[in-house]
């Protein structure tokens, strides 16, 4: 019976390392990601709806919840005059007036189009994931009370969750059934 219950305290003991190590592995930003395709080909998205189709990076983002490189966005010094909308789905999401440069890696916004964004809390507990209230794709985070801005709000999204339509252009139509 003891060598029994000592054998348990054991596995728990490794089962908490391993819970540990990854915990850390996963705050530190560091994914395993599954796909074979390299970046830039296209990937099979999970869903079955007919969304864009998305290379390998942008499934990482948008369908797994991965996080690009702070800097290397293409959004993220832009300041061309337009909206930015989904890149799953199509649903207009930032208006360029409401973008604003907070030094941080990515673009920033301090307003959504109302009722385009929907927030709730990140799996680690502390952050609020912001997702496309559309599609469910994965945008980025928000953070609240920096004093950035006078709305006092920083959405902090991935380039590459998004797509720019520059103003006077039509906006394409939109994908996929709502969520």
């Amino acid at each position: 019976m003891q060598r029994r219950r000592a054998r348990a305290r054991s596995i728990f003991a490794l089962t908490m390392k391993h819970a540990i190590a990854l915990a850390l592995l996963l705050a530190a930003g560091v994914h395993a990601d599954p796909s074979p395709s390299p970046a830039g080909s296209p990937a099979p998205s999970a869903s079955p709806l007919p969304y864009n189709t998305l290379t390998a990076a942008e499934a990482a983002v948008i369908e797994r919840k991965d996080t690009e490189y702070p800097h290397t966005g293409e959004y993220e010094t832009s300041t061309a005059k337009g909206t930015y909308i989904c890149k799953r789905c199509n649903a207009p999401l930032y208006r360029s007036d409401d973008k604003f440069d907070a030094h941080c890696g990515w673009p920033a916004f301090d307003d959504e189009i109302k009722g385009a964004v929907k927030r709730q809390t990140d799996a680690d507990g502390f952050r609020i994931e912001i997702e496309c209230a559309r599609c469910g794709a994965h945008l980025g985070h928000v953070f609240e009370g920096e004093m950035l801005t006078q709305k006092n709000v920083r959405h902090c999204v991935n380039s590459i969750s998004m797509r720019f339509v520059p103003a006077g252009q039509p906006l394409p139509p939109l994908l996929g059934k709502p969520k």
